[in-house]
């Protein structure tokens, strides 16, 4: 009776054209869920993530990966526990996002797949507030002086 261990095991790797470069398998799969990913969202406005740490990449596939999206001519950070870095790459809809905490560790490295990151995205809380804030540091003729906020009576 044989085992498996005894089953000769030839791992060779899979290469796909993008453009003019060719990128190993693990990467092609990546950019063709991706892809899948924008035409869901064309179709749907469903958005998608890529979680980066749980894939099985080495560092340099992670930068072939990134050097097939490209740069895009946003590139976001924001402070709040920590750095996040919100790059957009040069596939629309495709944005690199990598939070960090507050030492500067990566939390999270992500392939987003939306229109705008979530991070990006102001809630209406946060727009109530700022529109209280500019209320408040407005100074307006007072009315009782004849005089309407425009300057006009």
């Amino acid at each position: 009776m044989s085992t498996l261990a005894q089953i000769p095991v030839c791992v060779e790797p899979v290469t796909v054209s993008h453009g003019e470069a060719t990128v190993g398998g693990g990467i092609g799969a990546i950019l063709t869920e991706i892809a899948e990913r924008l035409e869901r969202l064309a179709r749907t406005g469903e958005p998608g993530a890529i979680d980066l740490r749980s894939l099985p990449i080495s560092p340099a596939d992670r930068a072939q990966l990134l050097q097939a999206l490209g740069t895009g001519e946003v590139d976001a950070r924001v402070q709040a526990n920590g750095e996040s870095r919100i790059r957009e790459t040069a596939v629309h809809g495709v944005w690199w996002t990598q939070h960090r905490d507050l030492d500067g560790a990566l939390l999270a490295s992500l392939i987003e797949i939306a229109r705008i990151p979530d991070i990006l995205i102001v809630g209406a809380d946060d727009l109530l507030r700022g529109a209280s804030r500019l209320r408040a540091s407005l100074s307006f003729p007072s009315a009782a002086q004849g005089e309407s906020p425009h300057g006009t009576t």
